[in-house]
């Protein structure tokens, strides 16, 4: 069925259709429609689950972690300084090996204050453990949600499924509605193997000593830093099987095929803008005009920045002459984290390419299409003339 609907709307449908038993609820601009559309679907009774609204985003996270536990699929949303206040739970959500979805759309964090757009959320926490899933579209966002609960109860990892704020939370677009039953066929059953259960007491995520140490049973068991090198190893693993889930969804449902990234006229390109979300659309637009002029170029949208697909995007960039990274996030003091991430992949590549930097729309700047063309035609044109720093568009100092 074909809808027409906002990208909140889009990923609220997503996590009914998936069955989401458990539902934490705190409201923060661009995310509240989302959660208020879960609570009209739990009072009409089309998703049997519990909704819980709850006094802060701090206290989401931790209902979640408790229900995810108790062996139920749970579900939260937030935004820019709500994901931040969470920020100490989604480290135990993750070092607890839960399987939780969180939709977050995509806003700039304060202070100063601001409710629009940028990426700063999101890339903030890059390093918590979290899977991140990145949306382009509202197609996009509803199959990102129903994918990321699969990939979390496989992998025993938490899944962010991120998109911007108002770009794509509150506009209309119109997007396809599976059937519930072809959802079910693609999502098994919340089964975890262990969770809290009355009839077979245990205890979870006590200290850990530094070292390795007999459990009760006498068998060695891994300390704190043996832990960590398997979350690590398990998230690198992801990456595979996520392509194999996208790869069974697209069987299902007729979409798909590009789980870890989405390439746009690449194949013959020179050169490639890279970026993450909706701005790789609208680049799109530029790269058809340029192309015009002759100009062989195209555009790569990361789709899973975390774990960062190294392999694939080295494979996509090898023999090109260019890559323009344009980020709507800063690793302060440093340089786009994007654009280091690709940097350090490429490093071990024979030729590589060079690789500029631009930061652009914080704080929901308008990204005008001609400072998109000014700039790739700039790194296209004049690539010695860049230094390692981000260039910035739309400053107006």
């Amino acid at each position: 069925m074909h809808i027409i609907e906002s990208g909140n709307v889009a990923a609220a449908t997503g996590v009914k259709l998936s069955r989401a038993q458990v539902i934490a609820a705190y409201p923060i601009t661009p995310q509240t429609p989302l959660t208020e559309k879960l609570s009209e679907f739990v009072e009409s009774g089309e998703l049997a689950a519990e909704y819980i609204p709850v006094e802060s985003e701090h206290s989401a996270m931790a209902v979640c972690i408790a229900a995810s536990t108790a062996g139920a699929r749970a579900f939260t949303a937030t935004s820019a300084n709500g994901l931040l206040y969470m920020s100490e739970q989604l480290h135990w959500a993750v070092g607890a090996r839960l399987p939780i979805v969180m939709c977050v759309a995509n806003r700039g964090i304060g202070a100063p204050w601001t409710v629009w757009n940028d990426q700063q959320d999101t890339i903030s926490q890059r390093d918590v453990g979290w899977i991140q899933i990145y949306a382009n579209d509202h197609q996009q966002i509803i199959d990102a949600v129903i994918k990321a609960f699969r990939l979390a109860q496989t992998v025993s990892i938490p899944v962010m499924v991120c998109y911007d704020g108002y770009l794509l939370s509150h506009t209309y677009m119109p997007f396809e509605e599976p059937a519930q039953s072809s959802v079910d066929s693609f999502l098994p059953t919340f089964a975890p193997t262990h969770f809290l259960d009355p009839e077979n007491p245990g205890n979870f995520n006590t200290v850990t000593l530094p070292d390795v140490r007999p459990d009760v049973e006498g068998v060695i068991a891994p300390g704190y830093i043996e832990i960590r090198h398997t979350l690590h190893q398990d998230l690198r693993a992801a990456l595979d099987t996520f392509v194999e889930i996208d790869r069974e969804f697209k069987k299902e449902f007729g979409r798909g095929g590009n789980p870890l990234i989405e390439e746009y006229r690449c194949e013959d390109a020179d050169f490639v803008a890279v970026c993450i979300g909706s701005l790789s659309y609208q680049l799109r637009d530029v790269v058809d005009g340029m192309r015009e002029n002759d100009v062989k170029i195209g555009v790569m949208g990361v789709q899973m920045y975390r774990p960062f697909p190294d392999e694939a995007i080295v494979r996509a960039l090898a023999g090109k002459k260019g890559v323009i990274v344009f980020e709507k996030a800063l690793s302060y003091g440093n340089q786009g984290a994007l654009y280091a991430d690709i940097k350090s992949a490429l490093y071990k590549s024979a030729e590589r390419p060079f690789i500029h930097n631009y930061i652009l729309g914080l704080g929901g700047r308008e990204i005008k299409t001609q400072h998109l063309l000014d700039a790739l035609t700039a790194s296209c044109t004049s690539p010695d003339t860049f230094e390692d720093a981000p260039r910035w568009i739309g400053l107006k100092l």
